[in-house]
């Protein structure tokens, strides 16, 4: 059975720069060939439940200032109408068109470059309490039983105010936050994770919380949580990737 997984995709440019995060990437999809991928992204933020049933996403390029060879990037894989309608159905979800966003092409892009893995994206309803969102994941956990690999794509620290430059050292605040947020993870603590802005640092970490909530839909939809890579961008971009099997 797939695990869930909670993927950090730090800045659009992890598409194009070679580093430990985007090598790590690039290996890791070689570990599953899953029938489809279930994505919860950080930058598709709504009020209710909505699912993507566009069969053919379109790749949203949602940022500015980068380079035209970022904006020139496409991820064509195709939509999953069914299997969508159906999430929409079971999850009490509003079903819409709506492309990629970069939280979900550009770390499946790495992961899969083929393209070749329908992808069916699911929004993240920011107003729902973190209890809710973990208890998405829980209904999101069979489709592991059918080859469906559900991802969390966020950031485990998120505080572009702060960003340094890409090999810059972690400040003591970001590691406080990470270390705290791994071992309950480690520990299988959620009734700690379901509080996690009590967590050390963790309104400067997260001065909004929408690239941490991903972590408990994935949190929810697997088991115990495995660390399968640690690195840091920017200086406050943990690029964290959890598995949870």
């Amino acid at each position: 059975m797939l695990p869930s997984l909670f993927i950090s995709h730090g800045s659009p440019m992890l598409a194009l720069t070679p580093g430990s995060a985007h090598d790590f990437l690039r290996q890791l999809g070689g570990e599953w060939e899953p029938k489809a991928i279930v994505v919860v992204s950080a930058h598709w933020e709504s009020r209710q439940l909505l699912v993507s049933t566009s069969a053919r996403p379109e790749t949203i390029h949602d940022f500015g200032g980068f380079p035209q060879a970022l904006f020139d990037c496409q991820y064509p894989a195709l939509g999953e109408p069914e299997l969508a309608m159906r999430l929409a159905r079971e999850l009490n979800a509003v079903p819409t068109e709506r492309g990629l966003d970069h939280g979900a092409w550009v770390p499946l892009m790495l992961m899969y470059p083929e393209a070749d893995i329908p992808v069916v994206s699911l929004s993240l309803p920011v107003e729902w309490s973190n209890a809710e969102l973990m208890a998405l994941g829980e209904k999101l956990a069979a489709l592991r039983e059918e080859d469906i690999l559900v991802v969390g794509s966020g950031s485990l620290t998120h505080n572009l105010a702060e960003l340094q430059a890409l090999e810059a050292p972690m400040p003591a605040w970001v590691g406080e936050f990470a270390d705290w947020t791994h071992d309950r993870l480690e520990a299988d603590d959620r009734s700690a994770l379901l509080d996690w802005e009590s967590a050390p640092n963790a309104r400067k970490n997260h001065p909004t919380p929408e690239h941490f909530q991903p972590l408990l839909v994935a949190m929810g939809a697997g088991g115990q949580a495995k660390r399968l890579h640690h690195s840091v961008e920017h200086g406050v971009l943990a690029m964290d990737l959890y598995a949870f099997a």
